[in-house]
Order: C-alpha cells, then structure tokens, then sequence
C-alpha cells in the first residue's frame, strides 16, 4: 500500500506539488492524469527520492520513506520506468537483463562471468519473456524500437521486483498500433505480478480503457479522484484537462 499524506514542494516560490494526499491501495492499477505543468512528474520524483519533499509523508507499507536516497527507496520496493528509456544499449536484452539480475541479488562480482548463476538466467527469461521480448533477447538494445526499448526500461525496473511500480508516459512517442501494443503488455504485466502500478498517460483512451481508478493533478493540487466513469463525467476535470469537445464526444 502506498499512502501520500500533505506532499509538498516548491521550486523558487512556485509549488510544484501542493499538499497532495492520495492512497494506492495494494495491487491497484491506478492513472495519474493532469494538464502539463499539473506536477505529475514531481510527484514520481518525490515519491523516488528524486527530490526531497519540504514537507509530508510518503508511506509505503506504513513506512515513511520520504527524503531517503533513491537506492533506498527502491530496496524499499519502489521501481519506475522513465518517459525515455533508460537502457543499456551496447549489451543485448538477454544480457541487460541478466546483469540487472545479477546486480539486484549482490552477485556483482559474476557479472563479467560467461555462465549465469543458477536461477539468476531463468529470472532473467522470465522477465524478458513478461515483457514480450524473448524473440528479440539477442538483439542488442540499442537496435529495438522505441516501443520495445520502454518495454526492456520497464523489464529492467521489474528485475527489482517492485511492490509499486511507477511508469511515466509509457506510450509517449509511439503510434496508435504500438501504443496499444504496449499497454495491452504493461497491463499483462500487472495482472501476472499484481504489484501496485501507477502511471502517467496523456492518451485518455487508454486511460479510461485499463485504470481502475484515476487521479487528477492541476497546478500541483488533486483536483479529482474516482473511477474512469466518474473522472470523464467530472465538471471541474472537463473545465480544466478533458475540454468541452471529448465531453461531446463521449457523451
């Protein structure tokens, strides 16, 4: 369970994030949705230690963790995937993801090695396979699509076994078939590990499509909270993000 309790932080005199308070319940697939400048991505990047809050509390399982380093957070069981994919790109997949096996179990000193520790390869095919990437594991990172290379950020935060899961824009970028593609895998993903998994999306199909549950942030406030019924039928969310013509369109 993830819990946010009156997050605060401002950038010279300019609140990015504004006493936030939200609760992710365990196991929950949840979109975070807001006008650029809302403070969607600050709030990650409190929630990973990337910035210090000036106040509140970030509680994960009832412990705070806000203000911990970022290798902490994520021993504390908290992953994120970026809107550019951070990846290895002179290694293949196969090898990014065995080593970033390798690295999470401590086993830093056979990552030069030839041959796998025994069950560090199988979950490494295991990941590589959850994410839809085992007929391109030999193909070196930095030749995959775009689309396939969120998907190896995404295996690569996933090796870490994460309790919550944290995926900032996933489909940015691609066109309407991969991006389809890509969230029918990310939602795959979510039924098999069943960790908590919050994401930042501008494509409100697919918003209203996989969310259970949806958060609204404008000028670093929570503006709404609810169900995807709830959230496209939301006055203030139609006045502020959504605009008049998709409520039209969706009527």
């Amino acid at each position: 369970m993830l819990k946010i309790e009156g997050l605060s932080k401002s950038f010279g005199g300019v609140a990015a994030t504004n006493d936030v308070s939200l609760h992710f319940p365990k196991g929950s697939l949840t979109a975070v949705i807001g006008p650029n400048g809302a403070g969607k991505t600050t709030f990650f990047n409190l929630i990973t230690g990337a910035f210090k809050p000036d106040r509140g509390r970030i509680l994960l399982d009832g412990d705070d963790i806000a203000g911990l380093s970022p290798p902490e957070i994520v021993r504390r069981g908290i992953g994120r995937a970026f809107q550019i994919a951070r990846i290895f790109p002179t290694l293949t997949v196969r090898q990014a993801v065995l080593g970033a096996v390798h690295a999470h179990r401590n086993q830093h000193r056979i990552l030069a090695k030839r041959f796998p520790m025994p069950g560090s390869g199988d979950r490494a095919e295991q990941v590589i396979a959850l994410a839809g990437l085992t007929a391109k594991a030999d193909t070196l990172s930095r030749n995959l699509s775009h689309g396939d290379q969120k998907l190896l950020d995404i295996a690569l935060a996933l090796v870490l076994e994460p309790h919550v899961l944290l995926l900032d824009e996933p489909t940015a970028g691609m066109g309407p078939e991969e991006r389809w593609a890509m969230i029918d895998t990310v939602h795959r993903m979510w039924e098999q590990e069943r960790m908590t998994l919050i994401f930042i999306e501008h494509d409100m199909s697919i918003v209203f499509k996989i969310a259970q549950s949806v958060r609204v942030l404008s000028y670093g406030r929570v503006l709404a909270e609810g169900t995807p019924d709830e959230i496209r039928r939301h006055p203030e969310v139609i006045k502020a993000y959504l605009g008049d013509e998709f409520e039209a369109s969706h009527a």
